[in-house]
């Protein structure tokens, strides 16, 4: 089976994380795949928007395959720091509007992809969690995107405890637009889908470019900041603390080093 689904009904493309065995974590196979999907998405002149969700009812994502490893991605990450790789086009960047629609956990990376959307349903099932510190990671995007959204306090308190919150308190918080029972979270979906496309494209296009300006402006040199702290954290001795503690299922002993 694809690591990802991706259909059209009409003038909307469905995209569906497709490893619920895996809680839908998104592993190289996944993250490459969604890549080239936005690229269709954003030149596709008969798609006007988007939908993203999880297969399964377990989770919507739970964030990276640390079991796949992180490695890999170093080099990528130096030569976006250093201005020479693009990264993208990721959701964040898809002119087009993104509908999120979640259910079960959306935790870690896999919050940071909801957060690159632009509209989020959640089923009264889901969960939510920035839990990256406690092994030695950033939830980096979600740090730079999160106060655009959610206010500063609130945001402190997910990113530096890693507690998991209910579909509620993300309600209570602004990090998602409406909470539905599970078996309503399509149909609300479909019927905001529906709304949407009454509208002009061009007109909706502008008006998603002009509601993330300040966002767009400011986020380039901050991701650059995010990789530079990234990649001193990899070489720290809490990292391959936090990574065998992770791999064993233990609690790590971080010693600020």
């Amino acid at each position: 089976m694809p690591a990802v689904l991706y259909e059209k009904k009409g003038h909307a493309a469905y995209v569906t994380i497709n490893r619920p065995e895996a809680m839908n974590a998104l592993n190289q196979d996944v993250q490459n795949t969604l890549r080239k999907i936005w690229e269709e998405i954003e030149t596709d002149d008969d798609v006007f928007l988007a939908i993203l969700t999880g297969s399964g009812q377990k989770a919507f994502s739970a964030g990276a395959d640390l079991k796949e490893g992180e490695s890999g991605h170093r080099k990528e990450d130096f030569l976006y720091m250093r201005g020479f790789l693009p990264k993208g086009p990721a959701a964040r960047e898809v002119s087009k509007p993104i509908i999120a629609a979640i259910q079960g956990y959306c935790l870690a990376g896999g919050l940071e992809l909801a957060l690159a959307c632009d509209i989020r349903i959640a089923a009264d099932t889901a969960v939510f969690g920035c839990p990256e510190p406690r092994w030695s990671l950033l939830h980096g995007y979600g740090a730079l995107v999160m106060p655009w959204t959610v206010h500063l306090s609130n945001v402190m308190d997910l990113l530096l405890t890693g507690r998991r919150i209910d579909a509620q308190e993300a309600l209570r918080v602004g990090l998602v637009s409406r909470v539905v029972p599970v078996a309503k979270l399509m149909p609300t979906v479909d019927e905001i889908v529906s709304q949407i496309l009454q509208a002009a494209p061009l007109a909706i296009k502008a008006t998603k470019e002009l509601a993330r300006m300040r966002e767009r402006d400011g986020i380039e040199p901050a991701l650059r900041a995010y990789y530079s702290y990234r990649a001193l954290l990899h070489h720290s001795q809490d990292y391959k603390e936090g990574s065998t503690a992770f791999k064993e299922k233990r609690t790590p002993a971080f010693k600020s080093r």
